[in-house]
């Protein structure tokens, strides 16, 4: 390919994968080169105002990890936020074309499929029944202590609950501590 160089990429346009949004909602379509700081002004203006209920973040490719860094930004900043994930692939068309032109020299026509993602947040219960639903976090259910309070000290109290409910398991014991500089909470009955 070192003797190619893409001339044009076209994505397939295809419909957000949720069912009943108004038709003004916000869809963030984060790109590879998009700046994070910059979407998440713009997305953060629009959520805090009371007429938008919803938003939608969407990437594919490369900036999946960033569509999701933005979707984790926004819950820590507005509270009480509902979350459905939807994974798919869509279809990417490349044209490359040779650097040094020949008279039988063809274009090159490469077809993608590349994950996909899209995450809505909503202020408002969507359908709790639906497949990628994730309820609002209470942030006193992750991290123990203060901001401040933590980074004065240098220590947190991180809790992990690692239940894996099945027939076969026992119901979960209460979490033992580990000391150290962070103090982790694990449970592990639930694993064995």
């Amino acid at each position: 390919m070192d003797n190619y160089r893409k001339v044009r990429k076209t994505e397939e346009q295809s419909p957000l994968p949720f069912e009943n949004l108004p038709p003004d909602i916000v869809e963030m379509k984060v790109k590879e080169g998009s700046k994070i700081r910059n979407l998440m002004g713009f997305a953060m203006g629009r959520m805090e105002t009371e007429d938008t209920r919803q938003i939608v973040f969407s990437g594919s490719g490369r900036a999946v990890t960033k569509t999701i860094t933005c979707v984790e930004i926004m819950k820590r900043r507005v509270s009480g936020l509902h979350q459905i994930t939807k994974l798919r692939y869509k279809s990417v068309q490349e044209v490359w074309e040779r650097r040094e032109p020949e008279p039988s020299a063809h274009n090159l026509t490469l077809l993608k499929n590349v994950p996909s993602i899209c995450i809505l947040l909503s202020k408002d219960p969507p359908d709790i029944t639906a497949a990628g639903y994730q309820s609002p976090e209470t942030r006193d259910g992750l991290w123990t202590g203060t901001e401040g309070q933590g980074r004065k000290r240098g220590r947190w109290i991180l809790i992990f609950n690692i239940i894996a409910p099945t027939p076969f398991h026992p119901p979960p014991t209460p979490p033992r501590q580990i000391t150290g500089s962070l103090n982790y909470y694990l449970n592990f009955a639930s694993l064995t």
